[in-house]
């Protein structure tokens, strides 16, 4: 697939790393020489100098034979003007990165498509609506949702009081005959190796383990797991970034008590008229009187959105040690994910990775609507539709060709998640939720086109 980016910032650059890593055909465009000097040096890419919402530049990076036109520049104003340009000199598809959420919220009134903007994306958003994810599932440390809650992926680390500990999946299936859930990957403690479990696959203490869950699958999880439900309702949000100012918006809006810390004086008046809902206090969360003055103590989550990778994950440390339940850190670093559960904070997102996961759909084959990358883990979570045409329509599981390095989690059929066993009988329409590593997703791929 030949795939032009606009942007050789932080989604940008991460985005084009991990398509060169697939072997696609990349064109990178910054007018900045440095960040395409370095991606020049380390990825198989080509790049172009100069602004993508220059015709000439566009025609230099041959738009006219592009399959996808992606936009992330830190400018939502020019990255509209590159997805509009590009699809009128010829791009197939056109993705542009925004900051404004209203364009997400009036997407179908203001009709993007009909300017030549195929998809929107928002990383600001996504980190939001993963955040207060999180705070609803608040035991679990990473958690993706399919169709609304028809099926969720969630995110584990088992200990040693798990039900399950020392016992295979066959038989900590037995616990729950009715199987509302299926463990999709592990990771054994202390490596980095990603395993799809098969039912002679036994649980350990210390594996990170990700399930996939129908609504009522997620207490019996609580149960095996030996994991608490803790209600999240008082919330501090240490940040007033964008991310930050959507996350205490989104919170409000759904009756969490949230206050929001942010140093800036200026900013935090323009917050305070913005959000009427959210008390803002004007301080630096990094001192520990301030927070304490603010009864962090009694907080049930603290969220950390700062710009600053190491103010976020310090901050959540203190939170910690007041006994704060649930401790959400933004990071930019992606090496720091490996660090996330030895140093004690429950979650840390990336809005790159976030973003890079949401445009990632676009360019897997087969008719996929939504797709995953697992928290530090080689493996990736995919959502198909079952076209009448392809491999495994009209087919029971069982039956199938599918690699040993792939699973199917679930099945989601007229709006209903379903766990789905050996003799399930695929029909055209199934949204098929398939977990794999990056060796087996050409052969699963093959088998939805």
């Amino acid at each position: 697939m030949k795939i032009i980016i606009a942007g050789a910032g932080e989604v940008g650059f991460h985005l084009a790393k991990l398509l060169s890593f697939e072997s696609q055909d990349i064109t990178l465009i910054d007018p900045n020489r440095d960040n395409l000097g370095y991606a020049d040096t380390h990825l198989d890419i080509r790049t172009v100098k100069g602004d993508a919402s220059s015709i000439k530049i566009l025609k230099e990076a041959q738009v006219k034979y592009t399959d996808m036109v992606i936009s992330v520049t830190s400018s939502e104003a020019t990255n509209i003007t590159v997805c509009v340009l590009a699809k009128q000199l010829g791009a197939k598809r056109t993705i542009a990165r925004i900051s404004n959420t209203e364009f997400l919220e009036n997407q179908e009134e203001l009709g993007f498509t009909r300017f030549g903007i195929d998809e929107l994306i928002s990383p600001e958003a996504l980190a939001s609506r993963e955040i207060e994810l999180l705070l609803n599932q608040s035991a679990f440390n990473d958690s993706y949702e399919f169709e609304e809650g028809a099926l969720t992926m969630i995110g584990v680390s088992l200990s040693r009081t798990a039900t399950f500990v020392g016992k295979t999946v066959k038989e900590a299936a037995r616990i729950f005959p009715e199987l509302n859930f299926v463990p999709i990957a592990i990771q054994r403690f202390g490596t980095q190796y990603t395993l799809i479990p098969r039912g002679d696959t036994q649980f350990k203490d210390g594996d990170q383990v990700y399930f996939i869950t129908l609504k009522n699958g997620v207490e019996e999880l609580y149960k095996l797991t030996g994991k608490v439900r803790q209600e999240i309702k008082n919330v501090m949000v240490l940040g007033g970034s964008k991310i930050g100012r959507k996350t205490a918006q989104d919170l409000s809006l759904n009756n969490f008590n949230v206050k929001l810390v942010e140093k800036d004086r200026d900013k935090a008046y323009e917050l305070a008229d913005e959000l009427p809902n959210t008390l803002i206090i004007n301080g630096d969360g990094r001192n520990v009187e301030l927070l304490e003055e603010e009864n962090i103590h009694d907080m049930d989550a603290f969220i950390a959105v700062t710009g600053n990778s190491e103010t976020n994950i310090m901050s959540c440390l203190v939170a910690k040690s007041k006994s704060v339940k649930k401790t959400i850190s933004l990071v930019e670093n992606m090496d720091y994910f490996q660090l996330s559960h030895s140093i004690g904070i429950d979650t840390l997102i990336n809005k790159k990775l976030l973003a890079a996961n949401n445009i990632f759909r676009f360019v897997r084959k087969g008719e996929v609507v939504a797709m995953t990358k697992l928290n530090n883990m080689n493996a990736e979570l995919l959502e198909f539709i079952v076209k009448p045409k392809s491999q495994v329509s009209n087919k029971k599981i069982k039956d199938l060709d599918f690699p040993r390095s792939a699973i199917i989690g679930g099945i989601i059929r007229n709006g209903e998640g379903l766990i789905a066993l050996g003799d399930f009988l695929i029909k055209p329409g199934d949204r098929i939720v398939v977990c794999c590593l990056p060796r087996s997703i050409n052969k699963v791929e093959k088998l939805f086109l």
